[in-house]
């Protein structure tokens, strides 16, 4: 018995290499919860909740609190009959604190703060669509996998098929039936098909790293993706998926959300032609010995009204409504978007179906086809040139009856995504 050599075997013990067994399922919620994607999203959604905390602001006190030193080239005096008489310091310290609380301003700060939360709900609604696109491209990805994969096995039975037609060929040279020619053309043809292999085992790779990517893990590690059995897309009409896109699509309701946000910013806007009620408070403190009192406390109750802000206030009305009359154009153009979006998906997927048949039923002549020239060959009366074109028809039937099953698969996620459903939801059932 041979001896397994001891650093093989820590090599085998302590290899770094790892597979992971993944299903769709769990990849895509790693992918929606964790994936780098998400995660730029919601930071933005903590821009857009920061800026409602901004809006709220003015409902608040504002509290000041200040200090300062004054120097004085003369000191200030006033005139009384024939004497000047010194009312303060040259040099004086002053320090206070003041309160100011806004009463009301004819719903400016309403509107501000009803356009900041409608900001908000843009941009949670982004987050669903960022967490949709995520969904369908790791979909993709994990569909290229398992169609590389199944490519693969094609790849080998098709170097499984020349090299058992390079032994028959061997055989009958041996035999003298044929010539060498043959046997080098089988050889050729041989090495030809073991470059296709390399080929597909480096697509498989590729695509495995670009899952790996996605999934934040190291890219050399293996994964062994499962299988999907499910067709969610099975009975789905183009007006089903137009009525469920204009309903569900994110881009609409972020749109939307965004329109309501731009209406509120109008009135936000118009009301600074308006009055500020307020009221403010606070205690300060002067270092001044001809002062009676040095410190004091005060209330106010004022009112501020713009008169003119130099066409500032009116050229920002003008630009908010601008801004949201294009919203609003900008609305339709995207509704006929995704109607064609959803249009062309929907015939995408019905020519994909189309093509599985048509490719099951290559599949199957082609195999007839082998198994006929086979037994041509065998019994002398068909060329070894038949037998590698008619394995190279199966391999071409075969792999572009896999390609159509994939592209069938993609095109239904793309329309699942076209019509606005919750990939998530729909694949993790």
């Amino acid at each position: 018995m041979k001896r397994i050599p001891l650093v093989f075997f820590l090599f085998l013990i302590f290899s770094p290499f790892n597979v992971h067994a993944l299903s769709l399922q769990e990849g895509l919620k790693i992918i929606t919860e964790t994936g780098r994607d998400i995660t730029i999203a919601r930071s933005e959604e903590d821009v857009a909740r920061a800026s409602v905390s901004l809006a709220r602001s003015p409902w608040l006190p504002w509290i000041d609190l200040y200090g300062r030193e004054t120097w004085l080239r003369y000191t200030p005096q006033a005139i009384f009959g024939p004497n000047a008489v010194p009312i303060s310091q040259d040099k004086f310290l002053t320090y206070g604190v003041r309160a100011t609380q806004l009463l009301y301003d004819f719903g400016r700060t309403s509107a501000a703060i009803d356009a900041a939360q409608s900001g908000l709900k843009a941009r949670e609604i982004g987050t669903d669509l960022f967490k949709n696109l995520a969904a369908l491209d790791f979909i993709t990805v994990y569909l290229d996998l398992l169609e590389s994969e199944k490519l693969l096995q094609v790849a080998k039975e098709e170097v499984q098929q020349y090299e058992a037609h390079k032994k028959d060929t061997e055989i009958r040279y041996r035999a003298g039936v044929i010539t060498k020619n043959e046997v080098l053309q089988v050889e050729v043809t041989l090495a030809d098909s073991r470059q296709r292999l390399l080929t597909a085992e480096n697509l498989r790779s590729l695509r495995e790293s670009k899952i790996n990517s996605l999934l934040l893990i190291p890219l050399n590690d293996a994964v062994q993706p499962e299988e999907i059995k499910a067709s969610p897309a099975a009975g789905l009409t183009l007006e089903e998926a137009w009525i469920s896109a204009e309903a569900s699509r994110s881009q609409l309701r972020e749109m939307d959300a965004a329109i309501a946000a731009k209406e509120q910013n109008v009135q936000s806007t118009q009301a600074e032609y308006l009055p500020t009620f307020y009221v403010s408070g606070g205690y300060e403190y002067a270092e001044n010995r001809y002062m009676v009192h040095q410190d004091n406390w005060s209330a106010i109750a004022g009112v501020s009204v713009n008169l003119s802000s130099g066409g500032a206030s009116k050229s920002k009305v003008s630009m908010a409504k601008a801004e949201l009359r294009s919203l609003k154009l900008s609305r339709e153009k995207l509704l006929d978007n995704i109607r064609l979006e959803v249009k062309s998906a929907y015939l995408d997927l019905q020519s994909s179906a189309q093509k599985i048949e048509v490719a099951k039923t290559a599949v199957a002549q082609a195999e007839e086809n082998l198994r006929l020239q086979r037994l041509r060959y065998k019994e002398g009366v068909g060329t070894a040139t038949e037998v590698l074109d008619a394995v190279t028809l199966l391999t071409t039937a075969e792999s572009n009856s896999w390609k159509s099953l994939y592209g069938f698969k993609r095109a239904e996620a793309v329309l699942l995504n076209a019509a606005g459903r919750d990939l998530v939801a729909v694949y993790g059932k």
